[in-house]
């Protein structure tokens, strides 16, 4: 198995730890084979300190993917489209899709794609799985723990069905599932308390895909005992469906590379 390593500069950043550019390469050449792709160890206030990251670790022998973040100067943007065939775009966690949209549209118009709308280089999208986002733009690659924390916190994605097939094209159906979730009682909320046809659609897609709802039993004291293994009742499982979603949906995406055809508009005429 090959990994993409994310250098944990955005966490680092929140937790307010500080990550050594020589440790972040040592580990590197340690894992190196099982790495294939490594992000430079970013900086999130400070786009000359990322570059200055790329710098040292290209002296160290590695070949990291460079990181433009959201507002930096774009003279940083460029330097990297003429200077490396893969990059990354950061610091976008933080920001609403509302505002990513024409901080997105001008980069990947302006200066990622050619006249045509194709990249120049190939892009990956750090902590970017929006679907809207996604399929806007032509990205290369994304990454996102949004599965992960679904999956923690109960849940289960499946898609949605137009004309009784489904169609990949639309955000998927976000399902609460875990028997120890607070929304086990909340009418309508919860995959106990949906109407019958409602349960139906979300077992005949966990069927489709080798996995069930499960089965448990509590006593008087709250205690479980796991009749039958499934998503309502093991975490583990959660996240394997949620992988499966986004695997199948990757798999409907266009061939890379991708035309980004949003035009411009402005103006009262548009």
């Amino acid at each position: 198995m090959k990994f993409f390593l994310d250098s944990g500069g955005f966490s680092a950043f929140t937790k307010g730890a500080v990550i050594d550019v020589y440790d972040y390469c040592d580990f590197i050449k340690k894992y190196s084979h099982v790495i294939t792709h490594y992000s430079v160890l970013d900086d999130m206030l400070c786009a000359e300190k990322t570059l200055e990251n790329q710098k040292i670790m290209e002296e160290q022998g590695l070949n990291p993917i460079p990181c433009f973040h959201y507002n930096e100067d774009p003279k940083y943007l460029e330097h990297y489209i003429e200077n490396y065939d893969y990059i990354s775009l950061g610091g976008m966690v933080p920001v609403t899709t509302k505002d990513l949209i024409p901080w997105l549209d001008n980069i990947f118009r302006n200066y990622i794609c050619d006249k045509q709308g194709y990249p120049k280089v190939k892009v990956h999208g750090f902590g970017l799985t929006a679907f809207n986002l996604m399929f806007r733009y032509p990205w290369y690659s994304v990454d996102s723990s949004s599965w992960l924390q679904t999956g923690r916190f109960g849940g289960i994605l499946i898609p949605r069905k137009t004309g009784g097939k489904y169609n990949w094209q639309l955000p998927p159906i976000k399902i609460t599932v875990s028997n120890q979730s607070p929304l086990a009682k909340d009418d309508g909320k919860h995959y106990f308390t949906m109407s019958d046809l409602e349960k139906q659609v979300v077992d005949e897609y966990l069927n489709e895909i080798g996995y069930k709802i499960g089965i448990s039993e509590f006593n008087e004291y709250e205690e479980e005992t796991v009749i039958e293994d499934g998503v309502q009742n093991n975490y583990v499982l959660r996240h394997e469906v949620n992988l499966i979603y986004y695997r199948e949906l990757q798999d409907r995406f266009e061939a890379y590379p991708r035309q980004f055809k949003v035009k411009h508009t402005g103006g009262l005429f548009g």
